[in-house]
């Protein structure tokens, strides 16, 4: 999963600011994620597989929210 995330200073951004910018694509590409899962203590094929059925249905239920406040507003 190779992804470069490549960050360029705007003009008047602190290098702060540029930090976060860079932590939150990161975060996005699914970098860190990715990271933590091959280099964390080892999780049962089962236990892995609950997890990601539950982020799914999260995910599900946050769209069928979105798709209920656009419909009443």
């Amino acid at each position: 999963m190779p992804v470069n995330v490549k960050v360029d200073l705007r003009r008047g951004e602190t290098s702060e600011r540029l930090i976060r910018r860079f932590n939150r694509k990161c975060k996005k590409e699914g970098i860190v994620k990715f990271y933590r899962s091959k280099t964390d203590h080892y999780i049962k094929p089962s236990i892995s597989k609950k997890l990601k059925s539950e982020a799914a249905r999260r995910a599900r239920r946050k769209l069928e929210r979105k798709k209920q406040q656009k419909l009443f507003r």
